[in-house]
């Protein structure tokens, strides 16, 4: 009896992905990947590959032990390489690069109901279905003066005044795959006190205008990155 090396290469891979799944656990990242609708796959996926390996391992030595052939190499290696980016890589959430780069809600397919967005509290969840659905931002216009606290990351326009910033927030329904930006616009900021990507907590009152929304901000504070920083419709 004795080891196979493509056994053993296949165990290696599925303790690997195993050990990323107990660390982002363990580290509080999952949120920087996927939704809470999702997140189960975390914790299920750690068990049950964990378990996989194990069994991989357990039958690993054979009679006519597996040589590992360049191609089961090249193969391993591209199976391990999201797992040593996600290991390499700062923790970090969505930011104004990819909001340029991302789809907005005025061309998604998500929308909130007119009676969510003309009571309660309002949210950027709301404001995102109302940038998709009439009726919502109908009802989203009626509230025309409402205060508002929203929190968010900053991005510029060029040519914006100093006053003025973009608050963005992404939503995502699945992962960071998917994910879609909303955003409002701030007016009345401390001149140049905030940066790009910097999270801030902006109160005030909102104004939809066209397909356009305005917040009228009466105080525009720094703040540290929720612990998780996407929405969820």
């Amino acid at each position: 009896m004795r080891w196979s090396a493509r056994s053993l290469a296949g165990a290696a891979a599925l303790a690997a992905w195993a050990s990323l799944f107990w660390f982002l656990m363990a580290s509080g990242r999952t949120n920087l990947y996927l939704s809470s609708r999702t997140d189960w796959v975390v914790p299920v996926g750690a068990t049950i590959l964990t378990i996989s390996a194990l069994g991989r391992l357990v039958s690993a030595r054979s009679q006519t032990p597996e040589h590992l052939s360049p191609k089961d190499a090249w193969g391993v290696g591209v199976i391990l390489l999201p797992v040593v980016a996600v290991l390499a890589l700062p923790p970090a959430s969505l930011s104004s690069f990819a909001a340029s780069r991302r789809s907005s809600f005025s061309s998604a397919g998500f929308t909130s109901s007119p009676e969510e967005v003309a009571s309660g509290e309002l949210s950027l969840g709301d404001v995102a279905g109302a940038l998709r659905s009439q009726e919502a931002m109908s009802a989203l216009v009626a509230r025309a003066g409402s205060e508002v606290d929203f929190t968010g990351f900053v991005t510029r326009d060029p040519g914006a005044a100093a006053d003025e910033f973009t608050l963005t927030r992404f939503l995502i329904s699945c992962c960071v795959a998917d994910a879609l930006s909303v955003e409002v616009r701030v007016v009345g900021g401390p001149p140049g006190q905030f940066e790009k990507d910097q999270w801030v907590r902006v109160t005030g009152k909102i104004y939809p205008l066209g397909d356009e929304v305005i917040v009228d901000a009466d105080s525009v504070e720094a703040v540290e990155r929720p612990e998780k920083p996407y929405l969820n419709p």
